[in-house]
């Protein structure tokens, strides 16, 4: 699938709650941010630095803020992202037109603004040891070349890969998933390498 390389281009395309994303972008338009594309979605960046980020999914479309746990959060809209082991991220879930409420959006982003230029920020936890599910050591294990791959990689990229087996609940998964990512370490690529472009 082509990645898009420009928020026109994203913003063009035919998708899941495409009027409702033409009218997210018209919000977050004002605030002064500069748009671009990060990790295959739009991003609205404060001096280099993402502020947040919008998504459509199936069954939903969101905004993303990075630093969001820092946010007051007074209209009680955000919640952990993912599943729910991000430390700073938030997300905005949304599922109709009605949901978009700009003046708040915009509330929103003009908070999540002043708490970065006051240098406020959540960083990531780099001491967490490194857990390997014991499908993924196996694996490299049978995989000298893999293996040897994913030693040379650096810590983040090989928490990515761990973490990305260890949250599928089901072993059916997390086999699709190792047979899926042992190619692409033994690349010595990272697991969203392709997002970061």
């Amino acid at each position: 699938m082509p990645q898009r390389k420009t928020p026109d281009e994203y913003y063009a395309k035919e998708r899941p709650f495409h009027a409702e994303l033409q009218k997210l972008r018209a919000a977050l338009l004002p605030t002064g941010l500069a748009e671009s594309i990060k990790w295959g979605a739009p991003s609205y960046d404060h001096e280099g630095t993402a502020v947040v980020g919008v998504a459509a999914f199936k069954n939903h479309f969101a905004l993303w803020f990075h630093q969001g746990a820092l946010l007051a959060d007074k209209k009680q809209v955000l919640s952990t992202a993912g599943d729910g082991t991000a430390k700073a991220m938030r997300q905005w879930r949304m599922t109709s037109s009605s949901d978009i409420k700009p003046a708040i959006i915009r509330a929103y982003v003009k908070e999540a603004i002043a708490l970065k230029e006051a240098g406020q920020r959540i960083s990531p936890d780099r001491a967490k040891p490194l857990t390997l599910p014991p499908e993924l050591r196996a694996a490299l294990k049978a995989d000298p070349k893999a293996n040897e791959a994913f030693d040379a990689l650096s810590k983040s990229l090989r928490r990515e890969y761990a973490d990305h087996i260890a949250s599928a609940k089901q072993a059916a998964t997390r086999d699709r998933r190792i047979e899926k990512i042992i190619p692409m370490i033994r690349s010595g690529v990272g697991l969203n390498d392709k997002y970061r472009r």
